[in-house]
This record gives C-alpha cells, sequence and structure tokens, in this order.
C-alpha cells in the first residue's frame, strides 16, 4: 500500500481522500491555488504544495505543476477526485510515465470511453442495450439532418468528449437542427477542445439511473447498486438517491449485470459508474460511463457501508477486490443533496463572496462532506459547490423527511445557496411519491421563487449581525486563521 498521495483536486473531494487516507495511515499532500490559500483541504492535509494562479488553466489543470508537486514531496500515487484531470487520458499517461500511480482506470479506458460514440460502439458490441442514435461522427449538416430523420424527433445533440450539461441541445424538429448542431459544437470545443458531436433519440419522460462499479486488474468486476439522479437543473444532478423508487429486485438485477458486463467489455479497473436512461416502460439504455469517483458516491457508501476512496486506493495498489458481489447488500434509504453557492431564482446562476456564517446540520444518520467554513471566500474561478449534505434512514419517506430537517437547520449567511430550492423540491407531493424524471424541475419548479417569509427572517438576521461591534463578530474571529488551524495534521504527545 502506498505511504504518500497526492490529491489534484480541491474542496469537499479532497477532503474527503484526506480523511480516508488518515484512517488507513497514508500521508496526504494536497496542491493549492492562490484563491485556496485558506482552503480547508490545504489544512487539513500532511503537507501542501502551492500550484498557481486561481485560474485553473494556472493550477488544478495545469499538469507539469501537480506532477512537479507529486515529484518534489516523494508521493507515489496521485488521486484525481472528480473534474479538473480526473477523466483527462493525457493526465493518466503522463502520471504512469513519470512513475507515479493514477488512481482511476488506465489511460486507454479513460480515452475510450469518454469519446461518446467509441463507448456507443464498445458497449452495442458487448450486448449493452443503447439509445438509438448515431455510431461515427460527422461534421456536416447533411449528415445530421439525415441522421435526425433515421433516428426520429426528437433528439439529443451531445458534444462526444465531455459531459456537465456542456453542449448539449435538445431538438424537436427539424426547425433549428443545423443551427443548434453548430451551437452545441463550438459549445464542446470551448469546453472540451474537441467540437465533435452526435446525436441520439431524446426520452422525453425517462429516469437518470446509474450503477456504480468495482475492478480490479486481476479481471474481477462488482457492482454496487444503483443510485437515482433524475432531479437535475440544466442537465446537472442536484439530489440523488439510492435505492432507486423505480427499480424492483429483477430489473435492479438486470441494470446491474448490464454495468458489470460494460466494466468488462471496456478493459475497466477501480471505481467507475455507468449510467442508463430508464423508460416509462422499465426499459434500460446505456447513457456513459464516468471513468472517476462521482459526486454522489456518498449515498451508495451509506447503505452498503463500503468505504470507497478506500477501495479505490486498495485497487490502485494492484490488489484484488476484498468484496464480491454476494458481499454487497443495501441497507435502508440514503438521499444527497448538493449545496451550491447559487441563485435558484436566477437559473441558478453562480453566487461566490463570503461565508458570513456556516452552521452544519448534525445527528444520527447525517453526514455532511463540507469544504468551506465561516469566513472563507467562496471564488468565482472553480464549481460553487459547498458541500453534500447526506442523510440515511430505514424508508425513503424517513430520509425524505431527515433531509428536509437537516435543510432546515442548515444556515449559510453571506452568499445565495440552494437550500430553499432543495427544500421545496423535497416536499413536493411528486417528489414523495417517486414521480421523480428527468424534466422534473421543468414541470414542477419553472420560474421558482423563494418565500418572503423566509428572507424577512435572513434580512432581520443579517442586519442584527451588522449591528454588533466589529471586534466581537464571528466574521473578524474568523477572517485570520487561527495558530491551530494552520497547523494541519497534528497530535498531542
Amino acid at each position: 500500500m502506498f505511504s504518500k498521495i497526492l490529491i489534484a483536486n480541491r474542496g469537499e473531494i479532497a477532503l474527503r481522500v484526506i480523511r480516508s487516507c488518515r484512517e488507513m495511515g497514508i500521508a496526504t499532500v494536497a496542491v493549492y491555488s492562490d484563491s485556496d490559500i485558506k482552503a480547508l483541504h490545504k489544512i487539513e492535509a500532511d503537507e501542501a504544495v502551492y500550484i498557481g494562479l486561481s485560474e485553473p488553466s494556472q493550477s488544478y489543470l495545469n499538469i507539469d505543476k501537480i506532477i512537479d508537486a507529486a515529484k518534489q514531496t516523494g508521493s507515489q500515487a496521485v488521486h484525481p477526485g472528480y473534474g479538473f484531470l480526473s477523466e483527462n487520458a493525457d493526465f493518466a499517461d503522463r502520471c504512469k510515465r513519470e512513475e507515479l500511480v493514477f488512481i482511476g482506470p488506465p489511460a486507454n479506458v479513460i480515452r475510450n470511453l469518454g469519446d461518446k460514440i467509441t463507448a456507443r460502439q464498445i458497449m452495442q458490441e458487448s450486448g449493452v442495450p443503447v439509445i438509438p442514435g448515431m455510431s461515427e461522427e460527422a461534421a456536416d449538416p447533411d449528415t445530421w439532418i439525415q441522421n435526425a430523420d433515421q433516428i426520429g424527433y426528437p433528439v439529443l445533440i451531445k458534444a462526444s468528449a465531455g459531459g456537465g450539461g456542456k453542449g448539449m441541445r435538445v431538438v424537436h424538429s427539424s426547425d433549428g437542427l443545423v443551427e443548434s448542431c453548430w451551437a452545441a459544437s463550438r459549445e464542446a470545443e470551448a469546453a472540451f477542445g474537441s467540437g465533435v458531436i452526435f446525436m441520439e433519440k431524446y426520452l422525453e419522460k425517462s429516469r437518470h439511473v446509474e450503477i456504480q462499479i468495482l475492478a480490479d486488474s486481476q479481471g474481477n468486476a462488482i457492482h454496487l447498486l444503483e443510485r437515482e439522479c433524475s432531479i437535475q437543473r440544466r442537465h446537472q444532478k442536484i439530489i440523488e438517491e439510492t435505492p432507486s423508487p423505480a427499480l424492483n429486485p429483477e430489473l435492479r438485477n438486470a441494470m446491474g449485470k448490464a454495468a458489470v458486463q460494460a466494466a468488462k467489455a471496456s478493459g475497466y479497473v477501480n471505481a467507475g459508474t455507468v449510467e442508463f436512461i430508464l423508460d416509462t416502460d422499465n426499459q434500460f439504455y446505456f447513457l456513459e460511463v464516468n471513468t472517476r469517483l462521482q459526486v454522489e458516491h456518498p449515498i451508495t457508501e451509506m447503505i452498503t457501508g463500503v468505504d470507497l476512496v478506500r477501495e479505490q486506493l486498495h485497487v490502485a495498489a494492484n490488489l484484488p477486490l476484498t468484496l464480491n458481489q454476494q458481499d454487497i447488500e443495501g441497507r435502508g434509504h440514503s438521499i444527497e443533496c448538493r449545496i451550491y453557492a447559487e441563485d435558484p431564482e436566477n437559473e441558478f446562476f453562480p453566487s461566490p463572496g463570503k461565508i458570513i456564517f456556516l452552521k452544519e446540520p448534525s445527528g444520527p444518520g447525517i453526514r455532511n462532506d463540507c469544504g468551506v467554513y465561516s469566513g472563507f471566500e467562496v471564488p468565482v474561478e472553480y464549481d460553487p459547490i459547498l458541500s453534500k449534505l447526506v442523510v440515511h434512514a430505514s424508508t425513503r419517506e424517513q430520509a425524505i423527511q431527515k433531509m428536509i430537517q437537516a435543510l432546515k437547520s442548515y444556515a449559510v449567511l453571506g452568499v445565495k445557496t440552494s437550500i430553499p430550492f432543495l427544500i421545496d423540491v423535497l416536499s413536493h407531493h411528486a417528489f414523495s411519491e417517486g414521480d421523480t424524471y428527468t424534466d422534473f424541475i421543468d414541470t414542477y419548479f419553472q420560474g421558482w421563487k423563494q418565500e418572503t417569509k423566509g428572507l424577512e427572517i435572513a434580512a432581520i438576521v443579517y442586519a442584527a449581525h451588522a449591528m454588533i461591534p466589529k471586534k466581537n463578530t464571528l466574521e473578524s474571529d474568523v477572517t485570520q486563521l487561527t495558530p491551530w488551524q494552520t497547523l494541519g495534521n497534528w497530535k498531542a504527545y
């Protein structure tokens, strides 16, 4: 097993990796940019290396700087977290050349599965069901029109090289198809460095259900049940749960087998996620493979008791899986809410700024993977996720109520957050009934506005805070970190 690893990421996911490493006796190295000089992941790691300006290309996306940091600290492996370089095949290749273990799948697997057209071809050849769509790239309007006519409207235009909703367009008729294709291609080029697009049949009433997989380099592969991720804004997940209210044991077993089949067909190693679209007839179709740890991995950990980061490290050390399929059993129900610094009333526009006050929820069955604190400045350069709030309970109904109460006790002042919106979503009758399709927000929450009562209370609290003498404010206490906070991981003897 490794004695030291570098975490090529920031925020709550870096802290998540640090915690598992600490339990395993593995030293950690954090990297940080100008915006993260006072970030928790820098403070909590055993060592920290400055890698540059806040602009991601100058720091967290700079392969040379991250490799140099790993080499100078004597790190043996690199954990990429999610986002940034986590699905960058060139980075995985570079780690191998520099004799650093990349904690993830091999570069060729990342490359093949990161290209959605190639991934579709692999799945088709292995018998995994795929949505009707293009099987090879095309860059001319005539081919786009021809393919759309063959697939049948509506069609979904997607970037071949990326995800996260970028480069995606839904087209309901031939009017505007070519224009939408060009727009998607330009957006994909800007986001991923590749303007290649493809299209597939758009299922208007569908669920987004994914299967967590683990595979080792000895050819063993298992799945760790499903996660339902249908509650999305701008094609990005905001609420996830497991088990899915739509799956019965037979369907769960079939999707799990298909995910393992996909892993073996692609030569997958380490933790990953096979994503499917599930239609109203309970037919499922391959969507893509995320070749990394997912944001929503904690809910799988909550119901299975498996530490996925620990398993990642185990597999990366070239050890066989310690689990088999019979060991995996789900217990209870778990829900995750992504807490973003964003404004749901303004199309979820990011809300960077200083967190004046933060109070996290706590209690039995409540987990909050948080990367910020009172006084922290939420930077504009990065994804505005603050934390992942997770609950676990015996039943789905209990989990929903526990999450609502946890959200209501979650206080964040200074920036706008998605918390009030999440409370309303979880309180909606359609969510309670399990009517969770990918069009949920568009159907029930178009033009959502927060109740003024909550805003008035927040204004009163903010005004009361502003009236307190400066020397006694929480803000002044946390703007300057104490020596104890800057020591990082320390022990008293």
